[in-house]
């Protein structure tokens, strides 16, 4: 079954006759884009979903087709998030440990992208802060209310590819501010974050892995001009293998369908660890340009292990 997927599929396809009554699943960033398109598909199979956004006024708006479409199965509730802020995320999680109700499923979704060099309220690099040390924060925190059986699914990208995490330097203090280098950091982190995660509570069967969702048009990509847009598709077509075809945009239900894949349809120990893409586990692979597979580094236990240490120091939080 889990075979029976490709970069076409949508989160229809992927969940078509699943039942997912009695789930309740925890999604960031459902005020645009993949995270309502999660949200919708999630509910319209019965889910209890929770999503988190930082603008509550947009996502109310985004999502009244979510909830006219959960209104005979699962359900919609809203609650407020800014992975920019640590008191905000603190704040959330605070606010879901104390409803105490368990997650069968967490999809970090929420994210920046290739944005001027900036800070968060915590004076971090916007996009590893907001990316990786708000998700770290908030998923952390809120482990306990994971069911045994319950998964991580963080959000990354094939743009992993244009750098690995900079342990020394993760503000760019002493290092010149590239967009995509800083982005390309703060999706390696994402993986490497779900690989530790996974290994420090897959015994208690709750397992993660990384998902890079595929090219989409969404709001993602509003700090890039159509000329930046362009280049980077250029780069892309010149970087692929021989004989394979030009990129091409996914729908946002394409985009959307590894998330829901990973975290519902495919099992547990195929994904554990790893980092998918197009609805099935990459391969390592090298090589320049964004094409196909996961770096190495992405992948590094010990690199994992690293980051996470690093990133209870800059939170100043032990887990």
């Amino acid at each position: 079954m889990t075979n029976a997927f490709g970069a076409h599929s949508t989160t229809d396809e992927v969940l078509a006759g699943v039942d997912l009554s009695h789930k309740r699943v925890l999604v960031t960033g459902v005020s645009a884009g993949l995270g309502v398109e999660t949200a919708r598909t999630l509910a319209a199979h019965g889910a209890e979903v929770v999503g988190a956004a930082r603008d509550l006024d947009k996502a109310r708006r985004a999502t009244e087709t979510v909830r006219a479409g959960a209104a005979k199965r699962g359900g919609l509730e809203l609650v407020e998030l800014d992975l920019a802020s640590l008191r905000s995320v603190r704040a959330c999680a605070d606010a879901l440990l104390d409803d105490g109700r368990p997650f069968d499923l967490v999809i970090a979704n929420a994210g920046v992208m290739a944005c001027p060099k900036s800070q968060t309220a915590d004076g971090f690099e916007t996009q590893f802060g907001t990316n990786h040390l708000g998700h770290f924060v908030l998923v952390n925190r809120i482990a306990p209310l994971m069911k045994q059986g319950a998964r991580l699914v963080n959000l990354s990208s094939a743009g992993h590819r244009f750098s690995d995490v900079d342990l020394d330097d993760p503000n760019f203090e002493r290092t010149p501010y590239e967009e995509f280098v800083a982005y390309g950091r703060s999706k390696t982190a994402n993986i490497l974050f779900a690989v530790e995660f996974d290994r420090r509570h897959k015994e208690r069967r709750i397992r993660a892995t990384a998902v890079h969702p595929g090219g989409i048009r969404t709001e993602l990509s509003r700090h890039m001009t159509e000329e930046a847009l362009t280049a980077l598709i250029d780069g892309i077509n010149a970087s692929k293998p021989e004989g394979a075809p030009d990129f091409a945009f996914k729908s946002i239900p394409q985009g959307a369908a590894t998330s829901v894949w990973a975290g519902i349809v495919a099992s547990a120990d195929e994904v554990g660890g790893r980092y998918c893409e197009d609805c099935h586990v990459a391969e390592i692979t090298q090589g320049e340009g964004l094409r196909e597979g996961v770096r190495s580094y992405a992948l590094d236990p010990a690199r994992a292990q690293a980051l996470w240490a690093k990133s209870e120091e800059m939170v100043g939080e032990r887990f």
